[in-house]
């Protein structure tokens, strides 16, 4: 039986999909109103809840139930790794395995095994994710979306050759918004094979459910192998984050860098020492806030991902205005005494101390979100579906790798005795590098284009322009005098009502076609739709989904190296290759829901469904021989 709403492929060998019987009933929005209440008031209402759930005809079953082997057969005494992917109906969610409140039926998964076989080890279940609900005052604890769990068991050494039977039992009690449904257990029984060395199967059923519930790949759901598991993602976002350096959207961050710590040497191995410190410290912190962030914003139910600020015309707008500063600084302009924080603000070397250094290590961490490297989409996804400890810790890592390179030269500064001598050539570096931060300027610009109306945008360029002209006319006065005063108060005045007014007119940008349009492109790219993408897949047909945004440079670079190519897209005619292309530069969930069921939380982000075989999730920097060898094989 086919699944109603599936996210992947059917699992390859070895594999049960059911939905399976239950008992009648609903229950209604108040009672769980009552549960969030006083705990004498849940217990009354544990009391009374079946006389709130009448028997009567009502679809309780939410979520379809899928089971899996990790192999095709097994040797006797040999280990095995056993899956269960519950798929949630859009708009319905169940309780996590471990409910917010003890009235709560939480979602729990039982295995039977064969008789004689030794108990399962203990299943390893995803942590659940803090939403808010009108019946509750208190965000709750819930599962939605897809679902993995994990199990894992020992064949006996004594069994015999043959196929034995698994009963997997899955509980779990639906919800919406208004009312909770009486809890319902889906039966699914699938066969082991007994007798044989078997080979690896449904590879990426249990890849997803690693991402979810943080165990290893090859663990067997093992407490050790869990433990393996978290110094892997560690590594990954070491990994990731050291990546980011290279990335083009943090280049004319680094540039800047390198101007400080030139003048820096000036001062000796200490000055060196504590202005590499103070940029990593600046990095550290950044990522810690985009930690904090993120779990605010997952626990009132809001969406998270690497990036996303840039779906936001108020933080476009305001970077906009901070590279603006930046350049004006560069280029000899931004010499006013604008209040303390719009100094720092515009700080860029080591004469302005550990805030320009700390700035730098914050302006350095803005400018690589909307960058994706490798390892960092595994990193982030493994990262934003753990609880609160593992995405702190996970962004530490991913800022660790980042600020590594200055660690290094904070722990050997003389490393900074390659860098070429200080001298009349720092000033034509200076104003080189303010033309790559005006090129930024004029990127952002771009991004704001496809977030705001042209009207609006037009208003905050021009806005834009008053803030360089009042400071170029502040410069030119003394310092202390009225001039640089009135400069300042204007400055800030400007920046102000320029991000308020670019903020208000998100909502009224056109609809994006960003490279839908096939006479526009050598690929005949159309609209992304998820239904289709996997009907299709399902028919036969090879499918390529391309996630992308305005704001995303590794996508822009991707796309003109690699996609919207002739050898490329003569591939694509040849195996008549649907390409969809999803566009995420404004907040779009079901773009967001999709990438989470990748266990992906930024882009840019590559899949091809081939048929018979699972879904293939290309890298972040992509090449064409990787596009073409998938074609081919």
């Amino acid at each position: 039986m086919a699944p109603r709403n599936p996210r992947h492929e059917r699992p390859k060998g070895p594999s049960a999909l059911r939905r399976g019987a239950a008992f009648g009933g609903r229950l209604p929005a108040i009672a769980l109103a009552l549960l969030a209440a006083a705990p004498g008031a849940r217990d009354a209402t544990a009391q009374l809840t079946p006389e709130l759930a009448p028997q009567e005809a009502f679809d309780l079953e939410k979520g379809e139930v899928e089971v899996a082997l990790d192999r095709t057969s097994y040797l006797p005494g040999e280990g095995a790794r056993i899956a269960v992917r519950l798929v949630i109906e859009d708009g319905w969610h169940t309780n996590s395995h471990v409910p917010t409140y003890d009235n709560l039926i939480g979602t729990e998964v039982r295995f039977e095994l064969p008789r004689g076989w030794d108990p399962p080890e203990a299943t390893q279940y995803p942590p659940g994710v803090m939403k808010t609900f009108s019946f509750a005052e208190d965000p709750i604890s819930v599962f939605e979306g897809e679902v993995h769990m994990l199990g894992a068991f020992t064949v006996p050494p004594t069994a015999e050759r043959g196929t034995y039977p698994i009963r997997t039992r899955v509980t779990y009690q639906a919800c919406d918004d208004k009312m909770c449904l009486a809890p319902v257990t889906t039966e699914a029984t699938l066969g082991i094979d007994v007798g044989a060395a078997g080979e690896p199967a449904n590879e990426a059923f249990f890849a997803a459910g690693a991402v979810q519930t943080g165990s290893s790949a090859g663990s067997g759901g093992s407490p050790s192998g869990t433990r393996h598991g978290y110094a892997w993602f560690i590594l990954i976002g070491l990994l990731g984050g050291l990546i980011l350096n290279a990335m083009p959207c943090v280049l004319p961050v680094l540039s800047i860098k390198v101007f400080g710590l030139v003048k820096s040497a000036e001062g000796g191995r200490a000055a060196v020492t504590v202005g590499s410190l103070a940029t990593a410290a600046g990095i550290l912190i950044s990522f810690l806030a985009l930690a904090g962030a993120a779990i605010v914003a997952r626990a009132l139910g809001a969406a998270v991902g690497w990036g996303i600020q840039f779906q936001e015309p108020a933080f476009v707008s305001a970077l906009a205005v901070v590279v603006l500063l930046f350049t004006l600084n560069l280029w000899g302009l931004f010499e006013i005494p604008l209040p303390r924080l719009w100094a720092r603000v515009g700080a860029s070397g080591p004469s302005e101390g550990l805030a320009g250094h700390l700035t730098t290590g914050f302006f350095a961490t803005l400018m690589a979100t909307p960058c994706s490297a490798p390892f960092l989409g595994t990193a982030l996804g493994f990262a934003l579906t753990r609880d609160t400890a593992t995405t702190l810790a996970m962004f530490t890592a991913i800022g660790t790798g980042m600020a590594s390179p200055y660690l290094l030269l904070a722990a050997f500064p003389g490393l900074a005795a390659v860098l070429p001598k200080p001298g009349p050539w720092m000033s034509t570096f200076r104003i080189v590098m303010g033309f790559l931060l005006a090129a930024t300027l004029v990127w952002l610009l771009y991004v704001l284009s496809g977030l705001l109306p042209a009207h609006r945008l037009a208003f905050f360029e021009l806005g834009l322009l008053a803030i360089a002209l009042v400071v170029w006319l502040g410069s030119r006065n003394r310092a202390g005098s009225a001039g640089r005063r009135a400069a300042s108060v204007a400055a800030a005045l400007f920046i102000f009502a320029g991000v308020a007014y670019a903020a208000r007119g998100g909502g009224e940008a056109p609809a994006s076609a960003l490279g839908v349009a096939p006479e526009d492109r050598l690929i005949a790219w159309q609209t992304f739709d998820r239904a289709r993408a996997e009907r299709e897949a399902a028919r036969g047909r090879i499918v390529f989904v391309d996630v992308t945004a305005d704001w995303c440079f590794t996508c822009k670079i991707n796309e003109g190296l690699f996609l919207e190519t002739e050898e490329v897209a003569a591939a694509f005619d040849r195996y008549d290759v649907l390409a969809l292309r999803a566009d995420w530069t404004r907040r779009n969930d079901a773009i967001g829901e999709y990438l989470a069921s990748f266990g992906r939380y930024g882009i840019p982000f590559y899949v091809m469904y081939r048929p018979g075989r699972e879904p293939h999730v290309l890298s972040e920097l992509l090449s064409k021989s990787a596009i073409l060898d998938l074609l081919e094989e």
